[in-house]
């Protein structure tokens, strides 16, 4: 019952710890928070007005300015667009989650369809959509703005909507038969108890959406495709024509703006909103050590929240009012109607699947094996799989790496402290910034790249598994907790009995989604350049690269058809019964 009642206690104690405060102290965080919102609506004001800029007599540009006095525009100018993505990529998992977990039948589309889009590389996506955007727009720059906002949304959306899935499957029946006691309808259910049991581990998986973001930026502020190059102003951008410069010295600025950048988000934003989401832990007792944020606590001891709940309130009695329509969670007409339902109608619903599926593969054969041919086809399989070998291994080490560390670090408030952040940065941080650097390396240490991508991999992907982990590990009651250390376990014993067991969950959902980025990254890690240095390993990914900036249409299909075949095969036959085997033995139920 503590998801139903947490929020009301934290609301109603940050009014008192207001009414404790002088009232100078109150007068100060109210203006900073003004400031604050007045400067955020001045930024966006700012930069809305170039989003729709028409396009000029000589075309969409496919260059921009290495100017290193632009990088704080174009900072900005990735920022927009990052958490734009972000936005869109929210809604979409909320959405695609809540369908496939409410939904047997959709559930049997949904979960097998999101394997696919997550292993359907930006590239991918750009080549198929970027005429579209460009018709939608045109005339305007908003065209590419569009295409580069999708592209970005690709790389962010599909752990999210994983993460939030995984929770609503593993929801704690107690909250569950709670909710339907209440006759709560839908639309309270998902709000009092969907959104805030999945709060932790989604907050993490946003997180780890916008580094994923970052990761691909260059790919999708300077977009290649069929030929042609679209380049917007953006600091991913700027980094790819200071590498074709091989000016390094701009390239390090890129780099500490970005550090910059991402420093100022983690105290505006991540940080806040960790310690904030601490209220939503299923526990019967308070952390001892809660997290705190200053921007958090300015926020509390302004007026903002009250203000935002007057505003709310009279939304939220509309919303509940014309969804009570929906029906009530659990209801005795819900159970009769599940209990009645004809075997016909899943009969009928298979066969319709069946024949879909039968006219997409007769269709995928007329496009790709007239082009290519079936040597060819058998030789992206083979790339496929030495593309699989790397990402089978860097699962391997970076679950050996950083499972036990990203315990560590969720299960010690102390540690979290000083970790966390860091964590953030680095996660949030760009890895292709430094891929020139590396591309030198590789290149002065001779190393091979077909060993090198696994590492150029791991610079993007290796966060997913620790930041569900530490999600993980975050969520554990605090009652589990002081019960070990009653029982004095051993710390083996603890870590057999309380903590690997209870990160197995989110283990699972950080492996499925770390896969996936992998295999997407494979484009970018596969095929690296640095001015007229280029290295290309043999894989998947650097066979969909070139076929892209060629377009090469066929190509593209059958490679991202491969993708996801071996994307779907193995989280078939080795995710999803852990997954299983996580909800039937490990949950907190």
């Amino acid at each position: 019952m503590t998801m139903f009642g947490n929020s009301s206690r934290t609301m109603s104690a940050a009014s008192t710890n207001r009414s404790n405060v002088p009232k100078s102290t109150r007068l100060l965080s109210n203006i900073i928070v003004i400031i604050g919102i007045l400067s955020l609506f001045g930024v966006i004001g700012y930069l809305l007005p170039d989003l729709n800029a028409p396009i000029g007599p000589q075309g969409i540009p496919s260059h921009v300015s290495t100017d290193p006095r632009n990088l704080p525009y174009y900072a900005l100018r990735s920022v927009l667009r990052m958490f734009i993505a972000l936005a869109f990529s929210l809604i979409f998992s909320f959405i695609y989650g809540l369908a496939a977990a409410r939904s047997k039948r959709a559930r049997t589309i949904l979960v097998p369809l999101l394997d696919i889009l997550q292993s359907v590389p930006i590239l991918g996506f750009l080549s198929a959509t970027i005429s579209i955007w460009l018709v939608l727009f045109p005339g305007s720059i908003m065209g590419v703005e569009a295409a580069s906002i999708f592209a970005i949304f690709t790389s962010q959306a599909w752990n999210m909507a994983f993460s939030f899935y995984s929770s609503l499957m593993n929801e704690p029946t107690e909250l569950d038969e709670a909710a339907r006691s209440l006759r709560l309808t839908r639309w309270e259910r998902f709000w009092k108890l969907d959104v805030p049991s999945s709060v932790i581990p989604l907050l993490w998986n946003c997180m780890m959406s916008v580094g994923g973001g970052w990761f691909f930026l260059t790919a999708s502020e300077m977009i290649s495709v069929n030929n042609r190059t679209f380049a917007l102003p953006g600091i991913g951008s700027y980094v790819g024509e200071a590498a074709a410069e091989q000016d390094l010295g701009k390239i390090g600025w890129a780099i500490l703006t970005m550090i910059v950048v991402v420093i100022l988000i983690d105290f505006l934003l991540w940080k806040p909103l960790t310690a904030w989401a601490e209220k939503f832990r299923v526990t019967q007792s308070e952390s001892t050590e809660p997290k705190r944020s200053a921007v958090l606590t300015i926020i509390r001891l302004s007026g903002i929240n009250d203000i935002l709940a007057a505003i709310g309130k009279p939304i939220a009695s509309f919303l509940d009012a014309i969804t009570r329509p929906l029906g009530i969670t659990g209801t005795q007409t819900q159970v009769r109607n599940e209990q009645q339902r004809h075997r016909f109608t899943d009969y009928a619903y298979a066969i319709v699947l069946a024949g879909l599926g039968i006219w997409g593969l007769i269709k995928l054969y007329q496009l790709v094996i007239p082009s290519l041919g079936f040597a060819e086809v058998g030789h992206v399989f083979v790339l496929g799989f030495l593309t699989f070998l790397r990402v089978a291994l860097l699962m391997i080490v970076c679950s050996i790496v950083w499972v036990p560390i990203g315990a560590s670090i969720g299960m010690n408030p102390r540690l979290s402290r000083i970790l966390q952040p860091i964590v953030q940065i680095c996660a949030s941080f760009p890895a292709n910034f430094i891929f020139p650097f590396v591309t030198l390396w590789f290149l002065s240490w001779h190393i091979d790249i077909n060993w090198g991508s696994i590492l150029l991999m791991a610079l993007g992907t290796q966060w997913y598994i620790l930041f569900n982990v530490i999600a993980g590990a975050s969520a554990i009651p605090d009652d589990l907790r002081e019960m070990s250390r009653s029982l004095r376990q051993p710390t083996w014993q603890k870590w057999k009995t309380l903590i690997l067991p209870a990160v197995f969950s989110s283990w699972c959902t950080g492996g499925i989604t770390a896969a996936g980025g992998a295999w997407n990254a494979s484009i970018v890690s596969e095929v690296v350049a640095y001015g007229q240095h280029t290295l290309t390993a043999q894989g998947l990914g650097s066979y969909i690269a070139e076929a892209t900036s060629t377009g090469d249409t066929a190509q593209i299909i059958a490679g991202v058809t491969v993708m996801s075949i071996f994307v779907v095969a193995v989280n078939r036959f080795f995710w999803y019964p852990l997954q299983n085997l996580a909800k039937r033995r490990f949950s907190l139920t």
